[in-house]
């Protein structure tokens, strides 16, 4: 028989700071070419508020500059390794964006902010997940769903975010009636992306991601979908009316959203009608490039962490308290998926190195502090440290939760507070593993990827000293970028050169480095007697159960910081 020639699959990830896109041979996983824009707009392509710290916007421009930047480099990448490569070899693209990224958009799908009218205003452009100016709204969504309709919260945790979809919709028409009232809808940046890229943005014919549906706007098939218009009728009843301009129906990331329009399949130089998947979110995507299968978390490990499991579907599953999410098909069809994370991880350590040891040079850097970090022994220091920077994502679910480092003395050093750091976000992971497991759910090995991961051995160590599991670390460095092309190969199909399914493609495409990180018995004995220590501050500051008088200190210096901020 003839050898087949290779076909490849192209995957789209959207992150905080910039869009990857990764060419991917898919018999094998090979990643043949990527390329990198990063968002033009704002400070590192987030726009950004001094007066409100809570704010965090991005311009849609800047994902259609970077689609067409990143996909023309790759595929110029490709013909030159390999002068037999054609684009019409590439069977399927998919597509990962952070979450939730709500945009305003008219009745055409156009975001708000590409009109001049909006041109400038941050309200207009794209809510970025880290926008925390909902957090208000966010508590009276909880507060209403627990007194009237506790099934809402049932299956995202117990306590609706400001970081999630209705919380910033609502904050945008407390703040600012006129965007509000000029936006038609409001599209995930995950259904955003595929319908541009398809042509067909209007909002009632766009096709809605399952995974960002059902994580972050409450969608659930034995409620009818969304929730009720009488329901947010009575947070407002403006955005009771806005209910029936949402969906009323999802898809997930096997289906394709469909083929790319001409204009699209002209600038980025592949052929017209090339499958686009539905979109989904980066980490669960990435987990999906990660290999991942029941008794498994994923932890995509970055500026925050997010961490994926799934549960077959025929399977019964207790809801979890403080999970961002139990949804059937939004990792892989035919099971739950759920999410959980740690809203900074990454962002801490950088936090640490830019501003306390300013600029990052020499004994402040982060490979030196590292370096210093690993020659101490757990406890050694004497700190101990919450995770809590950009608040709490899972399991308490508090926005308006901050850091703390206890222990500190005149003779505390940098390395010291670093590897504090370090250990806290560990700390932070065992919680989220100890809940799941809590509910049933069984947890055996854990697979890290993104920067972090791959580039830190010391983080590694210590979580696996810390969680007493072992370490592995997912093959591919573009985890998200490589499961978004996997589900551009399961789009596309068999039939037409991609996959049948996601348990062949992932066989095929997935696989974990040889090197992994092993618990040593005599550190993990004294990470265990950190760890309740860990929980009593967890407890104190951050549930109203065990903290008492302390458990209203973080917020009250933040609102005495917003209301001197706001000149009152």
């Amino acid at each position: 028989m003839p050898k087949l020639p290779p076909r490849y699959a192209l995957g789209l990830d959207f992150g905080t700071n910039s869009v990857r896109a990764l060419l991917a041979d898919i018999r094998n996983g090979r990643e043949v070419a990527t390329s990198v824009f990063a968002y033009p707009t704002g400070k590192a392509g987030i726009v950004l508020d001094a007066r409100r710290p809570d704010l965090a916007r991005q311009h849609p421009a800047d994902y259609l500059r970077g689609i067409e930047v990143v996909v023309r480099r790759v595929l110029a990448q490709a013909r030159k390794k390999d002068r037999s490569f054609r684009p019409d070899r590439v069977v399927g693209i998919g597509v990962d964006t952070t979450g939730s990224t709500p945009i305003p958009v008219d009745k055409d799908g156009m975001p708000l902010c590409f009109d001049k009218k909006f041109a400038r205003n941050p309200n207009a452009m794209a809510w970025l997940w880290k926008d925390h100016t909902g957090f208000a709204e966010a508590a009276e969504i909880t507060a209403l769903a627990a007194r009237e309709h506790p099934e809402y919260l049932a299956k995202c945790g117990g306590t609706y975010s400001s970081e999630w979809f209705f919380s910033k919709i609502l904050h945008c028409l407390r703040v600012d009636p006129a965007v509000f009232a000029a936006a038609a809808s409001w599209v995930e940046c995950c259904d955003w992306i595929p319908a541009a890229l398809v042509g067909e943005t209007r909002p009632d014919r766009l096709k809605r991601s399952r995974c960002a549906a059902g994580h972050k706007a409450m969608f659930n098939a034995a409620w009818d979908g969304l929730p009720a218009a009488e329901f947010l009728a009575k947070l407002d009843p403006k955005l009771g009316d806005l209910r029936p301009r949402l969906y009323d129906r999802t898809w997930t990331v096997e289906t394709v959203a469909g083929g790319l329009s001409p204009a699209w399949a002209q600038a980025l130089g592949l052929p017209e009608e090339t499958p686009v998947a539905v979109g989904a979110f980066d980490a669960h995507l990435g987990a999906v490039g990660s290999g991942i299968v029941p008794g498994t978390l994923v932890k995509i490990v970055g500026t925050s962490t997010c961490d994926i499991g799934v549960w077959p579907s025929d399977k019964p599953l207790a809801d979890i308290p403080g999970l961002c999410g139990i949804v059937d098909g939004s990792v892989l069809p035919g099971f739950f998926g759920l999410e959980a994370g740690q809203s900074a991880v990454g962002d801490i350590f950088n936090w640490f190195v830019d501003v306390l040891q300013p600029g990052g040079r020499g004994a402040g850097s982060h490979e030196a502090l590292t370096a210093g970090a690993a020659r101490l022994k757990p406890g050694q220091s004497g700190l101990l440290a919450l995770d809590w920077n950009n608040g709490n994502r899972t399991i308490l679910v508090d926005q308006r939760l901050t850091g703390l480092l206890v222990g500190q003395t005149l003779h505390t050093q940098p390395a010291e507070i670093y590897r504090a750091l370090i250990e806290a976000t560990a700390f932070g992971a065992r919680t989220i593993i100890e809940r799941l497991r809590a509910y049933g759910v069984q947890i055996d090995r854990v697979i890290n990827c993104g920067g972090i991961a791959e580039k830190n051995p010391l983080v590694m160590r210590i979580y696996a000293d810390v969680i007493g599991l072992e370490m592995k670390v997912a093959r591919s460095s573009q985890t998200c970028a490589l499961g978004s092309a996997i589900a551009g190969a399961v789009a596309a199909g068999a039939a037409a050169g991609g996959h049948q399914d996601f348990a062949s493609a992932q066989a095929a495409m997935c696989g974990v480095k040889a090197r992994s990180y092993k618990p040593d018995p005599a550190k993990r004995a004294v990470y265990d007697e950190l760890y309740p220590l860990y929980k009593a501050l967890h407890d104190a500051f951050g549930t109203r159960e065990a903290g008492g008088s302390l458990f209203p200190v973080m917020k009250s210096l933040l609102a005495i910081r917003d209301r001197v901020l706001a000149g009152k």
